[in-house]
């Protein structure tokens, strides 16, 4: 306890969906939270934070926030509501459903949550517990990086990576589809460092992004061609004879496969199909090829399209054609993540659960709100760290399905999301600086301890805690769904040390202690996939992926167009621009897009086009204008400029829809179709027509 007017120190994590998972420091004072920055020691956060979070203390303190629950009066979507009590709402909530479970069984129980946090207990833990004992539907979460995922399995066998201080030994770095500026900030530093010691750095994306405006060299590829982009660079590595054969042979399977693959793709087939010259394309294969260390890094944005999967395993190919993985400084910087793999029986209890009775992929949620889903059809959603009406694809159809009245929807929220303004009870749950929990980052390799540095405010409760109240009113005693938050983490901790290297000497009590612990590695393990060594069945990387042909997948990576450019082509539209929702430089997602410091750094919601194509629809810099296609539409401002080329669009995804000018973001125009591999989001094969709002 602090003596009155004393300032206290308590060391955090940030919860947020970002590789960089910084170090945080907050100065608290009679209770109440002062000043919130970062940890100086932070090998990787080094005292500095982001320009979404540093104004972490406004989202805490803010007049509109949450802190009672509320019931709906009146119509879906009216805005009015009435402060009832705890009890009254775990009692209306678990009533409903205790019916809805007699007449329809658990299945028609559907929780949906993401990335709102990404702490192991508030996230991982709460995903896995309750839902599993009811017999809930379960939830693809497959929004995000599903195919990435996939795709390192089935190749590499783990996601491991280097730290972000490993780039400064590359001499070349390929930084492809990614936007770390904006995405990663924390990265940057160290890649200017390298830069000025004579690192040369290749953009690839066809946005002119803040990262690609440092780079020595900025390709911008059509949207959705960089499985051919990279097999037409594998193709100049092999007919030039410039692969390192000796390692391929050692060390892989099926590369005599996919150097045949890779024949099919030569620089001036990839031209055509891409937009980048023949001449450039074997320039950079050359480069490639010829420099050591070389990184390729990637992120999750790149896979976000009808092809995404075998794009990612074309990208993942890379490396190994020139021997490049098990290389300091080489190799590929996507994911850490594969480290600290989790006990999953002391994670989720999953052999004391009902069957799970079936899965709904995520990003189908408006479909299946809306009749894809009826047997039995979803009667209640209950959302948790996420807010699909601002984030997730085709908003239009969620909002008809959160409409339905026969749906009970309850959000547990911060604030009055898109999301939270459909639900029938809203219940007001704790920021980062009222809960408990623990992170395991994807972009560096420490594991980092939230204490809590303020009581929750008004009565806020953390997913933990409501899902504890949800079990105890639902009757189930089992004592895993009552534990308290540091019971359950040792539990888990201890149980991943026993089984997991990565994290030898790793105790609760040290995580209390010291804040930030790095994962334990050994001269063998430091460097990811030294002496060509993958975590595959066969030991090998896996170039020919014979887990993907047992389920009718190609195991070799191929470039196929997207569905929606095709049809497009086929349905002679007309003046049809390809549009990329990525990532905003000032908000994760929707989160913190409705805070008011954030939003003037923003801006308006907007779209970039080029000076061709907004000339030839009689477009200018700041008006309105009208983005539509056959899900739906919506109004942005116009930004023109010759950051995106000729035929592409683009516009940050964020903004809350109740934000914009006519009540829609971005999303209601997205498309909800499945691509290639794991049921992964197609957010940028999408086909939109862009005219004067006027």
């Amino acid at each position: 306890m602090s003596i009155s007017g004393e300032t206290i120190l308590v060391r955090g994590a940030c919860p947020h969906d970002c590789p960089d998972t910084c170090a945080t420091i907050t100065e608290v004072r009679d209770g109440r939270a002062i000043r919130f920055g970062a940890d100086p020691d932070h090998p990787v956060t080094a005292g500095w934070l982001c320009a979404k979070v540093r104004p972490y203390l406004e989202r805490v303190y803010r007049p509109d926030r949450l802190l009672y629950p509320l019931r709906r009066v009146g119509p879906k979507g009216g805005g009015n509501w009435e402060r009832i009590s705890w009890e009254a709402a775990i009692d209306e909530i678990t009533t409903r459903w205790k019916a809805i479970i007699a007449e329809y069984g658990a299945a028609a129980i559907l929780p949906y949550s993401y990335s709102g946090t990404l702490g192991i207990l508030q996230s991982g833990v709460t995903d896995a517990r309750l839902w599993g004992r009811m017999g809930a539907s379960g939830l693809d979460r497959a929004i995000c990086c599903a195919a990435a995922h996939a795709a390192v399995a089935a190749t590499l066998g783990a996601r491991h990576t280097a730290d972000y201080a490993d780039v400064q030994h590359s001499k070349l770095v390929l930084i492809w589809g990614h936007n770390p500026a904006s995405t990663a900030p924390h990265f940057m530093p160290f890649l200017r460092e390298a830069q000025r010691n004579g690192t040369h750095v290749v953009v690839i994306d066809p946005r002119r992004t803040l990262t690609a405006r440092s780079a020595n060299q900025h390709l911008q590829p059509r949207p959705a061609t960089d499985g051919a982009l990279a097999l037409g660079l594998m193709h100049v590595i092999f007919a030039e004879g410039l692969h390192d054969e000796a390692w391929l042979d050692a060390h892989s399977n099926g590369w005599h496969e996919l150097r045949e693959r890779a024949a099919e793709y030569p620089p001036e087939r990839v031209a055509e199909i891409s937009g980048i010259a023949a001449a450039t394309i074997s320039a950079l294969a050359r480069r490639y090829a010829t420099t050591r260390p070389a990184l390729l890094k990637i992120a999750d944005g790149i896979q976000r399209h009808q092809n995404g999967g075998q794009t990612f395993r074309a990208l993942l190919c890379l490396p190994a054609v020139v021997g490049q993985y098990g290389v300091r400084g080489g190799g590929l910087a996507y994911s850490t993540g594969g480290y600290a793999l989790w006990n999953n029986e002391a994670l989720s209890h999953a052999g004391e659960h009902q069957p799970t009775p079936r899965t709904i992929n995520m990003n189908r949620l408006g479909a299946a709100l809306s009749g894809e889903v009826n047997d039995p059809p979803i009667k209640s959603l209950f959302v948790y760290a996420a807010n699909p009406v601002g984030s997730t694809p085709n908003a239009g159809l969620i909002v008809a399905g959160l409409q339905r009245e026969d749906l009970f929807t309850v959000v547990h929220e911060q604030f009055l999301t898109d999301t939270a303004d459909y639900a029938d009870i809203v219940l007001p749950a704790t920021t980062q600086l009222e809960q408990v929990d623990l992170h395991r980052p994807y972009g560096h390799r420490s594991l980092q301890y939230n204490t809590p540095a303020i009581a929750p405010l008004g009565e806020c409760k953390s997913n933990w805690d409501v899902s504890r109240l949800l079990a105890h009113a639902m009757g189930y005693d089992e004592p895993w769904l009552h534990e308290s938050a540091e019971d359950v983490l040792r539990t888990l901790i201890d149980a991943t040390r026993a089984e997991n290297p990565y994290l030898s000497g790793i105790t609760l009590e040290r995580l209390q202690t010291e804040g930030t612990v790095p994962l334990h590695f050994t001269a063998e393990t430091d460097v990811p996939f030294a002496g060509g060594r993958f975590a595959t069945a066969s030991g090998k990387i896996e170039l020919l992926a014979a887990s993907l042909a047992d389920v009718g997948l190609d195991p070799l990576p191929e470039y196929v167009e997207p569905a929606e450019f095709r049809q497009a082509r086929e349905r002679g539209i007309a003046n049809g621009l390809v549009l990329i929702s990525g990532a905003s430089h000032h908000y994760v997602s929707s989160s913190m897009a409705n805070q008011p410091s954030l939003q003037r750094r923003e801006g308006s919601p907007f779209i970039e086009i080029n000076p061709a194509d907004a000339a030839a629809r009689g477009i200018t810099n700041g008006e309105d204008v009208l983005v539509e296609n056959d899900r739906g539409w919506c109004r942005l401002r116009a930004v023109v400029t010759d950051d995106v080329p000729v035929g592409v669009v683009v516009s940050p995804k964020g903004p809350w829809a109740k934000h914009t000018s006519r009540g829609r973001n971005i999303n209601w125009v997205t498309p909800d179709a499945l691509a290639d591999l794991a049921g992964q989001s197609t957010y940028h094969s999408n086909i939109v027509q862009v005219s004067s709002a006027d």
